[in-house]
């Protein structure tokens, strides 16, 4: 359901949630190497993020990326619409058409109102969970650097 751009986007933001510390910047060459991430492709999404204000970023040899927000106020949903947009949730499942249009023609798909009730469920899953919330329920840095 989400693009690549986006699951990278977030593994990003909970690796800089981990590694928060007072000032401290992290290195793209050093995010990219543990989270096995393409660094050109990942500067892209890092500077998306912090265009958006989600992240600060510092040039130079002393430069890197940090949370701008503390990363209990950055939910899921934040960063989708950042990087994916809010269509996920209107789209079809199968692709007929999105599904808004079709429920107003009164032609949704045939998985219509199976797949609705997900994606609400979906939608009230990434409003309400935080960055900040699921850094806690990580055991160990390096365990979720190998995922």
């Amino acid at each position: 359901m989400l693009s690549n751009t986006c699951k990278y986007a977030v593994r990003s933001v909970i690796y800089l949630a981990l590694n928060q510390e007072e000032g401290k910047k992290i290195g793209i060459k050093q995010i990219s190497k543990d989270l096995d991430i393409p660094t050109p492709f990942l500067g892209k999404i890092l500077q998306t993020l912090a265009k958006q204000k989600m992240l600060l970023s510092n040039k130079g040899p002393h430069g890197g990326f940090s949370l701008a927000v503390d990363a209990q106020d950055i939910t899921l949903l934040d960063i989708v619409k950042i990087i994916d947009g809010l269509d996920v949730f209107d789209n079809c499942l199968i692709g007929m058409n999105t599904c808004k249009s079709a429920h107003d023609n009164n032609r949704p798909c045939p998985v219509h109102d199976q797949f609705c009730e997900l994606r609400s469920k979906m939608f009230k899953l990434f409003k309400d969970e935080t960055i900040g919330m699921i850094s806690e329920r990580i055991d160990s840095k390096e365990d979720y650097y190998l995922l």
